[in-house]
């Protein structure tokens, strides 16, 4: 089914991992900004502090983005959600999610990366995914069964995560749910001794464009150039 766009490469070197750094901690900040700063009582706060934690961002430095989110410290940020919709170059459609502190730059922005797609108004391309709950989770165990744990937690489908997703001797899912039920399944899902690392509303595709391989190879140098802009959170794509 898949979820959002994969990144290849994306902590090959400094750069691109202190960019992936500032992705993590702005997902904290606004987890704990919306909901309850104890990663206990908030599923998405959790699953973000778990991502950092599996990316090695420092403990204090995590401790800061929960506080900043909990407005526990003078520098605050206001970050927004605004989403962007479009088709890439070979009409592949994608959703972007961006977290900014300032929409009109970040509006400039987008538009510059969409110049060789097609940037639509909001509605023109959504009805093209489900909005779906995502949960991806690891076993400190290989040979899980991932289908067992899937209908024990109360997920409606669920995949495996591709093997450079997974440290070597676990096992490594990603479960799909109802919007509704993404608590209930992460919770789950915890009790069942997996480790949650996200845990959100997504986009998944309802069809997935077919294209050559000079296609895809272009399509993949559209979204990853999106992709490595510091405002931009999520991108979800018609293409696997």
């Amino acid at each position: 089914m898949g979820a959002q766009w994969k990144h290849a490469g994306r902590v090959q070197n400094s750069s691109k991992r202190g960019a992936l750094i500032s992705k993590l901690v702005k997902e904290i900040t606004v987890a704990a900004k919306g909901g309850d700063p104890n990663p206990d009582n908030n599923p998405r706060l959790r699953a973000g502090v778990e991502a950092a934690k599996k990316a090695s961002v420092p403990r204090d430095t995590i401790e800061r983005a929960i506080k900043k989110g909990a407005g526990l410290l003078s520098d605050q940020v206001q970050y927004e959600t605004i989403s962007y919709e479009g088709f890439t170059p070979h009409r592949v459609p994608v959703i972007v999610e961006c977290l900014t502190e300032n929409k009109n730059r970040t509006a400039a922005d987008v538009r510059v990366l969409f110049r060789k797609g097609q940037l639509q108004n909001v509605g023109s391309v959504s009805w093209m995914f489900d909005r779906m709950g995502v949960v991806e989770a690891t076993f400190a165990k290989e040979g899980i069964d991932i289908e067992g744990a899937a209908i024990e937690a109360g997920a409606q489908n669920v995949e495996p995560l591709e093997a450079e997703e997974v440290q070597a001797g676990q096992t490594g899912a990603r479960f799909f749910c109802t919007t509704t039920d993404l608590d209930a399944v992460s919770k789950g899902l915890i009790q069942l001794g997996w480790t949650v690392t996200l845990a959100e509303m997504s986009y998944i595709a309802k069809s997935f464009v077919e294209l050559a391989d000079d296609q895809k190879k272009e399509v993949a140098e559209f979204l990853n150039a999106i992709d490595e802009h510091d405002d931009v959170h999520r991108v979800y794509a018609g293409i696997n």
